[in-house]
């Protein structure tokens, strides 16, 4: 098992998960603007750093 890319699906879910979030927030306006752009910001960090170590990793099986 390649633990890099274990590591990367667990970075682009909790991406998603994040990005969700985020967008929840801003579409129901229940947070602070400021708090919502970090956890978008951070969502979108872990993702596409998930997706470059899932996309950048050797099969090695």
């Amino acid at each position: 098992m390649n633990v890099k890319r274990t590591f990367g699906t667990i970075l682009t879910i909790l991406g998603i998960v994040g990005l969700i979030y985020a967008g929840y927030g801003f579409v129901k306006q229940s947070m602070q603007s400021r708090e919502l752009i970090v956890a978008g910001v951070i969502g979108l960090l872990f993702f596409v750093s998930g997706i470059g170590l899932v996309k950048n990793t050797k099969d090695e099986a």
